[in-house]
């Protein structure tokens, strides 16, 4: 099952803000995650997983902004 989240043109602040959205809703969960006290190994995890989001974060910015005015961006939600 796919479900299309997004497709099309947006501007380059848009396409900053949406993306940005996106990932700190991954950001949280992890975090709500590690207040729960999934265990040791698990918190090691989602704490490096945290790190590698704010980092892909950081180069998306870098990116979208260095690219121009508008952006494409397609995003589909693969389930299996």
């Amino acid at each position: 099952m796919n479900i299309q989240l997004m497709q099309g043109q947006f501007s380059a602040q848009d396409a900053v803000d949406i993306i940005t959205q996106l990932i700190n809703v991954k950001i949280k969960f992890h975090e709500k995650k590690i207040e729960a006290h999934d265990g040791e190994e698990a918190t090691k995890m989602r704490e490096k997983r945290i790190k590698d989001l704010q980092q892909d974060l950081h180069a998306v910015r870098q990116y979208v902004l260095a690219n121009g005015k508008s952006i494409s961006i397609e995003s589909v939600l693969q389930l299996s």
